[in-house]
């Protein structure tokens, strides 16, 4: 018996870069063709947009097929627009050389724009924690403007917020708890130079934290100490300067000192393989009588060495 043949029809990469929320309206919405040139971005976009392995192919797709999915815009006083979602994609097309995109007008809110611009970005794969951080600080102050309004455009939002806090809801749109979300709205109290430590993954989110608490100038010194000692700090070193901030002892002396503090997980570690040095000691020799051995030996040889320097210099001199 004959299988039957089953078409599957895989996404484009420009499908891959829109939300579930922009294609589910596709087919509800009027698409028009706008000016690439009249449309701006979101104000105080979270987003990064990267010119990396994924843009080049978004390119090389929109240059072959044009953009299949329409971008989200929302029209502005000045007869212009403005982009909810789509950034990639325009600047793909503005790479790809072209003068018009297709759109979907939306007629939003301040707040209501925003709500969609943060939800269409977070179905991105790779998202920076500083990315992350604004973007969920953004989402829950447009929620609480929308809780304080008198003409909510949705009913279903009011009755949302009447007698619950706006991050409990917004943790539970999202799927996260509500902890993670006020973790990440701290690093929003980074400066930036120590916020792109957190998201180069070179400070971890517990001591970025701590560390969201010290003023601005305490910062600033734990930026230098950072760049003259090339560590970040622990979490105990960060909990330590946020601690001494409370209480308004943190100076920038202390910062360097508490920075000079031994951190075990960042002490250089040098290894030798054990069956490549097994040969020169006893079988059953523990590791620290192993490293007693290696210590003696080199002892031994820097002596040898230092001997060896002075008698060739006693030969010149002589000569």
């Amino acid at each position: 018996m004959a299988k039957k043949k089953v078409n599957i029809s895989l996404p484009s990469v420009d499908e891959l870069f829109t939300s579930q929320v922009e294609r589910d309206s596709k087919g509800s919405s009027v698409i028009q063709l706008l000016p690439i040139a009249s449309i701006a971005p979101f104000p105080n976009h979270p987003f990064g947009v990267r010119d990396d392995q994924d843009m080049e192919q978004l390119v090389e797709s929109i240059q072959e097929h044009g953009i299949l999915s329409p971008l989200t815009v929302r029209a502005t006083s000045d007869g212009a627009f403005e982009l909810i979602s789509g950034h990639r994609r325009k600047h793909a097309a503005e790479i790809a050389g072209l003068v018009n995109v297709p759109c979907i007008i939306k007629d939003l809110t301040d707040d209501e724009a925003v709500i969609a611009m943060v939800d269409s970005n977070l179905q991105r794969e790779t998202i920076l924690p500083s990315e992350r951080a604004f973007a969920y600080s953004m989402r829950l102050e447009a929620m609480k403007h929308q809780g304080k309004r008198s003409d909510l455009t949705s009913a279903q939002v009011a009755q949302k917020l009447d007698g619950r806090w706006s991050r409990d809801i917004l943790a539970e749109e999202l799927g996260v708890s509500k902890d993670m979300i006020r973790r990440y709205i701290r690093l929003t109290n980074l400066i930036p130079e120590l916020l792109a430590l957190v998201d180069a993954g070179r400070m971890k989110m517990q001591p970025a934290i701590a560390i969201s608490y010290l003023k601005e100038d305490e910062q600033q010194w734990l930026l230098e100490a950072v760049g003259s000692q090339a560590c970040t700090p622990s979490h105990a070193q960060a909990v330590k300067m946020r601690r001494h901030s409370e209480e308004g002892s943190l100076t920038e002396a202390l910062v360097h000192s508490i920075m000079e503090e031994e951190k075990p997980n960042q002490v250089e570690q040098f290894k030798i393989p054990r069956k490549s040095i097994s040969r020169f000691f006893r079988e059953g020799m523990s590791n620290m009588e192993m490293s007693a051995r290696i210590i003696k030996a080199l002892e031994l040889l820097e002596a040898a060495e230092a001997k060896r320097d002075w008698l060739a210099e006693e030969e010149v001199h002589d000569g």
